[in-house]
């Protein structure tokens, strides 16, 4: 019959480490280890040959100390030989090592720790671990291999959906030209208003350049548009964009089955806009509203959005028009509290448990100083009451910026931008916002063109 040793409770400083215990640990290890005894107690004693040599435990004990704890509960094992005792301090190290997962079911008691707020350090998980647990839900039959698990993500999710999306691969390049080849053309009623070249500080990518009489006039992509209303909006469900600019994101969502509203300051852009929705988007056309975007709330205040979606000016770095209500007009301390104004007002239009998400880039001063645009985005959105969910790197295509970058690094040390922030928000709960958007569709209706090949899977 197998006996059940009783612990007792004896002095830490007692307790002698084991002088050929093979197994180490880091200091990141221990504070670990320490950060779980405070969160749930001491529930596993010490194993000790009798005479407080320690045979199991060490990592414990030295979180113990770490803590200041002047006793800790042991367990003697004074049954065991020399021998003995040798091959469990090596056994135990092992097996704990060689123990395996039920991946599925550790992915949802995770999943529901993460739900409920509890601090997932605390599992002795750590998030490039956790991260790879999430992907391994993923892969395709034949685990294991790289190619393939990434295959199975872009299949279920349109593109893997990592951190940095990158505009430049072919995939992406490819499905912009069948969107374009729709007939989208949103420089058309921006004429005259964009700024005759390139500036320094926005991200080569955000530009079309040589569309009629907008060259280097900056369009939204569509293809982050198709990513953005796929993965974090409801089919059939309503988008409101508060800084609507050309047409792209209007027809995207049409296109895509979300009813858009946008706002938009100037009637020859929204005019033009409804001309190409009229033209392009059939069953459920965009909706544009002239207005100033300060008052988004008396505007749309029927509207319950599922999705708020932008790219707002980025301060006065292209300045859209000379109506003194257009915030690129303004300086940065006036643009600022009206940025803040607007995302407050369209968020209180944004139903519950739903994500907003906004596409910014960091904008220099005169001084050639960083606002923090980005940053004062995350602020605004925070004050607004939603919760930062997300954020990517939208890598952007580098074109003229070779020739340009030289000089400003030389003389400045300033980088060559070829990127965007992505920053995604949720109001309320992010496990409702997505069971509210559903499965992600990576199939889309096929376009009346003859020239597009947004009809095959993303």
């Amino acid at each position: 019959m197998t006996e059940f040793p009783s612990y007792k409770t004896v002095s830490t400083a007692s307790l002698v480490p084991y002088a050929r215990n093979a197994r180490t640990h880091s200091p990141a290890q221990v504070d670990k280890i320490a950060a779980s005894i405070r969160e749930f107690g001491f529930l596993n004693p010490i194993i000790t040959d009798g005479q407080n040599g320690i045979v199991a435990g060490h990592g414990r004990v030295m979180a113990a100390q770490k803590l200041g704890l002047e006793t800790l509960p042991v367990i003697e094992a004074s049954h065991l030989s020399e021998a003995q005792r040798k091959a469990y301090v090596l056994a135990d190290n092992r097996l704990a090592l060689d123990a395996g997962w039920d991946n599925d079911l550790l992915r949802i008691e995770l999943q529901d720790l993460e739900a409920d707020g509890f601090d997932l350090s605390l599992t002795g998980f750590d998030t490039d671990e956790i991260a790879a647990l999430e992907m391994m839900g993923e892969e395709l039959p034949g685990e294991g291999d790289n190619e393939g698990s990434t295959a199975s993500l872009s299949d279920k999710f349109g593109i893997a959906p990592f951190s940095v999306l990158n505009a430049r691969e072919g995939w992406w390049q490819n499905r912009k030209r069948a969107w374009l080849a729709l007939g989208i053309k949103s420089e058309i009623g921006r004429e005259g208003l964009a700024p005759t070249s390139v500036p320094k500080d926005l991200p080569e990518g955000h530009y079309l350049a040589g569309r009629g009489n907008n060259e280097g006039g900056s369009i939204f992509d569509p293809v982050l548009c198709e990513l953005a209303y796929s993965w974090f909006s409801p089919p059939g469900g309503t988008v409101l964009d508060p800084f609507a600019g050309g047409s792209v994101r209007g027809i995207v969502a049409s296109r895509l089955g979300r009813q858009y509203i946008g706002v938009e300051l100037r009637e020859e852009q929204v005019q033009a806009n409804r001309a190409q929705g009229d033209d392009l988007c059939h069953d459920l056309p965009p909706v544009w509203i002239t207005g100033d975007s300060r008052s988004i709330d008396r505007l749309c205040a029927d509207v319950e959005a599922d999705f708020v979606f932008s790219c707002p000016p980025y301060a006065d770095l292209e300045v859209y028009s000379d109506d003194p209500k257009d915030l690129s007009t303004l300086k940065y301390e006036e643009f600022r509290p009206a940025y803040f104004e607007i995302i407050a007002k369209a968020c209180s239009r944004l139903k519950q448990d739903r994500f907003a998400c906004f596409v910014v880039g960091d904008v220099r001063d005169k001084k050639g100083n960083y606002y923090n645009f980005v940053g004062d985005t995350v602020e605004a959105f925070r004050a607004a009451g939603l919760h930062y969910y997300n954020e990517a790197i939208l890598v952007t295509s580098v074109g003229s910026l070779p020739i340009r970058v030289g000089r400003q690094f030389a003389s400045g040390r300033k980088l060559g931008k070829t990127h965007q922030n992505v920053l995604v928000f949720v109001k309320g709960n992010g496990k409702k916002a997505t069971q509210a958007c559903g499965a992600v569709e990576v199939h889309i209706p096929e376009p009346e063109t003859e020239n597009s090949d947004l009809g095959e899977e993303l």
